[in-house]
């Protein structure tokens, strides 16, 4: 502990300033992104070569039409399940079988609807097998692959954000006993 006595020590956390007992440790603080300037100077001057080197037209205003037709891009990207994440100017490889599709994103509260297609593919592969359909058979079975996957990333997800992950939260006798130069000892 050095020459601070622990009365020192709860009376310097307490009062926020003067924390050099801790040294390398800093409680209490927010998360905070900061970035040294030479790595922000690096990327300006990274893009301000690429923009030397790209021609000067890609700078320019877009026109009405330009502008209409890539936001009208991302309102026909909405679909009854999800979006669909294709780049703009693409067109669609899957022929909009959107279930089939790993550009589909679906979205949570569209999970029902999607039970609805997933129950119905089922339906129409019983319904391909009993009357012999087996054209329709392999693309319907392509298409029931792909509502499952699509379920099963809904329901990763969801098990994702509910789960709660326990960071812990250091207590004063957790940390008052450390120098900051020494691994904590567990046991």
């Amino acid at each position: 502990m050095g020459t601070y006595s622990r009365r020192a020590l709860a009376r310097s956390a307490r009062s926020h300033h003067h924390l050099t007992p801790f040294r390398g440790f800093q409680y209490p603080t927010a998360p905070l992104a900061i970035y040294p300037a030479e790595a922000i100077e690096a990327h300006r001057a990274f893009i301000a070569r690429r923009r030397t080197l790209r021609p000067s037209e890609e700078y320019r205003t877009p026109t009405a039409e330009e502008w209409d037709a890539f936001l009208g891009h991302f309102e026909r990207r909405k679909l009854s399940i999800g979006i669909c994440a294709r780049a703009f100017g693409t067109s669609c490889i899957h022929e909009h079988a959107c279930v089939r599709c790993s550009m589909l994103r679906p979205e949570p509260d569209q999970r029902g609807r999607l039970v609805e297609v997933r129950d119905n593919l089922v339906a129409r592969i019983t319904e391909a097998e009993r009357e012999g359909w087996l054209g329709e058979l392999e693309g319907l079975e392509v298409s029931l692959a792909g509502a499952q996957d699509k379920l099963a990333l809904l329901d990763a997800e969801l098990a994702r954000r509910s789960t709660a992950v326990d960071l812990g939260i250091p207590t004063f006798r957790d940390i008052a006993g450390r120098d900051g130069t020494s691994p904590r000892q567990s046991g």
